[in-house]
């Protein structure tokens, strides 16, 4: 999915909010966010996938910023609340469609989008969008393919929900391998993240996105080779979160993809044909 005119506003909007997070000085952050929007009105036409620009973007903004995760104290957060919810919860998660819902509503742990409000009390708004289910619900389609799986997470605080769904995987018998951020960007999980959650022991395979590079989504030139030889021989990618549906969206050249996320911008909703606020999870063969 490319860039679209109603993705330039968040994207700046998101520089602005991670420059305040690290830096009290309204000047400074005008400055960065001055150099942002001239960087992307420079390249916001390039042939490429919406993450690929957004994470130029924000590499920039960190480099001015002087913090490579300005996000870390949000993503500990994040990941408590989880956690916290999860030891509530976890009783009632027993079937692959219960574990998906879960995941998706975890994923709406996402800070920074003009569109979108983080809840504050997250364990009533989980027990509230639990009931509510799935908007778009192909889970039963997706869990009779997953016998070899790329899980490819998003956001802290969801990774807790989807530690329970690989778990889960792994004991239908699934081949899992899991990704995470190569680097932190944003409130996206990185292998810090994964394993002080154990999920080095709990998957087959735990591998970064990228080689070291702060990177939205997935972009495939930059995967490492573990992870290009898992994408090849799987039979399914779960691909959570917004990034990794823009970023995999127009790729003829994959396995099925389940796209599992609460959408919250209307250039998705527009691109699936669905109203923001929905909890997805929907096959792509």
């Amino acid at each position: 999915m490319k860039l679209t005119a109603g993705c330039t506003d968040c994207l700046i909007s998101r520089v602005e909010y991670e420059s305040r997070l690290c830096i009290d000085d309204s000047l400074r952050v005008s400055e960065i966010v001055d150099a942002c929007r001239d960087l992307l009105a420079r390249i916001a036409a390039d042939p490429v996938p919406a993450p690929v620009i957004a994470s130029r973007v924000h590499r920039l903004a960190y480099q001015m910023i002087g913090d490579d995760d300005p996000y870390r104290a949000l993503k500990k957060s994040n990941n408590a609340d989880a956690a916290a919810v999860c030891r509530a919860v976890r009783g009632d998660l027993t079937t692959f469609s219960d574990l998906a819902l879960a995941s998706v509503i975890g994923n709406t742990l996402d800070y920074g989008s003009m569109a979108h409000t983080v809840t504050d009390n997250f364990v009533e708004f989980f027990h509230r969008e639990f009931a509510a289910g799935l908007t778009v619900d192909d889970t039963a389609a997706i869990e009779r393919l997953a016998s070899r799986v790329v899980y490819l997470a998003d956001n802290c605080g969801e990774i807790v929900f989807d530690a329970l769904f690989a778990d889960h995987l792994k004991k239908s018998g699934s081949h899992v391998t899991f990704a995470v951020r190569g680097a932190p960007i944003l409130n996206d999980a990185t292998m810090e993240d994964a394993v002080a959650l154990g999920l080095d022991r709990r998957v087959d395979l735990l591998t970064p996105t990228t080689d070291g590079i702060a990177e939205l989504g997935l972009n495939r030139d930059l995967a490492p080779p573990a992870l290009t030889d898992a994408l090849d021989r799987a039979t399914l990618v779960i691909a959570k979160g917004m990034a990794n549906y823009e970023s995999l969206s127009d790729d003829r050249n994959l396995p099925p993809v389940a796209y599992l996320m609460s959408v919250k911008c209307s250039p998705i909703g527009t691109d699936i044909g669905i109203p923001v606020g929905s909890r997805v999870a929907l096959l792509r063969e």
